[in-house]
């Protein structure tokens, strides 16, 4: 809202015309958002807590979890007011990227928060259904992807795939792209909420994919940048990126209140829609592979949850102690802080193993 009251007097009062620049307004969103949740951070923990939003834990699940039980969930509302209000004040409306990223998010956040709503207020410990949940993600995913499709901000890259560490596209998909970003966003929001089991371990993933994409979408948005390090120019979106800094700040705040032990979860609320957000910015950006390394934290909790479900199907044996993969670490000894850490520093690694990707060839 600042960006649309503000630009426009730049001719009487020069100094105003900073708000034209991404990087002004992408550090200024993610103070506004850090600052947010700082300060309503607890005061919205207790209303939780009066509500009686808590988090139920699995009874299968290890031992030290026991604890845990009664802490509020549905944190997530958290992150994503926050967020909401610093893009209100920093963002620029007129960008359709950003307002299809808004909508989307808001509508994973509702999702989530049914879910949450459900397992905490009414008992039942699986929330919606899987099969409705599925389908909700797949609508959103899919109106997504088909707005991308239809108005894409670069006409030039549309549906092309874009690998790292190659500077050309190696596949046009043609309309079959549309599916394959459905995929893309419906994996990353539901990969995000099975990570999403230890305290601060999601959020801090998130981060760090957060930030790497964020270098991402101001690259991609500037046309001599883009075209120097021959990646897809993508006009729409360097706005992404002050998105993108609001959810760092509001997440670096959260993250305050989720360490261990943890004041509060995030909750499907926040883990549906976080994931949902890093998806379709790579999907926005053409970066879906990408967003397969840098996220590979994300793709190896999914993984082993795929893998222990498909196996005990078939064969009735179980490969981890306990999935997704965090559990299995713990109930091998491993203390949970040093899950976390250790999580953390390979989702750092595999963020610098992406950005390394530039300017390679």
């Amino acid at each position: 809202m600042l960006y649309h009251l503000l630009l426009p007097l730049q001719d009487h009062l020069s100094f105003l015309r900073i708000f034209q620049y991404i990087s002004f307004r992408s550090a200024y969103a993610a103070l506004t958002s850090l600052v947010l949740v700082l300060i309503f951070g607890k005061m919205l923990i207790t209303w939780l807590q009066g509500l009686k939003f808590k988090e139920e834990i699995r009874e299968l699940g290890p031992e030290t979890h026991r604890a845990k039980a009664g802490t509020p969930t549905m944190g997530g509302i958290i992150i994503l007011g926050a967020v909401v209000v610093s893009i209100f004040f920093w963002g620029n409306f007129k960008n359709y990227y950003l307002l299809i990223l808004l909508g989307a998010t808001l509508l994973f956040g509702i999702l989530g928060f049914v879910d949450d709503y459900i397992k905490s207020i009414k008992k039942k410990k699986d929330g919606v259904p899987a099969k409705m949940k599925l389908v909700f993600q797949l609508l959103v995913a899919g109106a997504v992807s088909l707005l991308v499709y239809l108005f894409p901000s670069s006409a030039e890259h549309g549906t092309k795939l874009f690998i790292p560490f190659v500077n050309e596209a190696i596949l046009d998909l043609a309309w079959v792209w549309v599916v394959f970003a459905t995929i893309v966003i419906v994996g990353s929001s539901n990969a995000v909420n099975l990570t999403d089991g230890l305290d601060g371990l999601a959020i801090g993933s998130v981060i760090s994919v957060a930030v790497s994409l964020a270098i991402m979408t101001y690259l991609s948005g500037h046309v001599k940048i883009a075209t120097y390090l021959r990646i897809p120019y993508i006009p729409e979106s360097a706005e992404l990126t002050v998105f993108l800094s609001a959810l760092i700040g509001a997440s670096v705040g959260f993250l305050w209140f989720n360490c261990n032990p943890a004041s509060v979860f995030m909750g499907d609320t926040g883990s549906l829609a976080l994931g949902g957000v890093i998806g379709i910015i790579a999907v926005m950006i053409k970066k879906e592979v990408f967003l397969f390394i840098v996220g590979g934290v994300f793709v190896v909790e999914a993984l082993s949850v795929i893998i222990q479900v498909g196996i005990f199907k078939l064969r009735k044996k179980r490969v981890f102690k306990m999935a997704p993969i965090h559990h299995h670490f713990e109930l091998s000894g491993w203390p949970e802080q040093k899950v976390v850490v250790r999580m953390w520093i390979l989702g750092i690694i595999l963020a610098i193993l992406g950005l390394s990707s530039l300017k390679i060839l």
